[in-house]
């Protein structure tokens, strides 16, 4: 059995069930980027440099929805709209919880 060690706010809700619905957990994000994250971090591994915390929520969130233009920059603006779509798609918006690691507090 493989470890990794990921940093999660400690005001995080907890990773819930797989395939239960989303709560913002942020340990799939953190654990390793998704398709586009590894774009935009130029990483395999690790934390995805998208990942946004939310502190009036106190949830993670994808920043390349909710903040898609900063993380694109002035020349890149135009393809917001088309970036926000693939981010929905490919960290399964709507669809649950994916991911399959086991997590413990220390």
């Amino acid at each position: 059995m493989q470890h990794q060690v990921i940093h999660i706010h400690a005001e995080a809700p907890a990773k819930p069930a797989l395939g239960a619905p989303c709560n913002g957990c942020g340990v799939c994000c953190l654990a390793e980027p998704c398709p586009l994250g590894r774009v935009i971090s130029r990483r395999r591994v690790g934390a995805c440099d998208a990942l946004r915390w939310d502190a009036g929520q106190r949830i993670y969130r994808c920043g390349a929805i909710t903040h898609t233009e900063a993380l694109l920059g002035a020349r890149w603006r135009w393809a917001a709209p088309l970036v926000r779509r693939l981010a929905r798609r490919w960290i399964a918006a709507g669809v649950g919880c994916d991911a399959s690691m086991e997590t413990s507090s220390s």
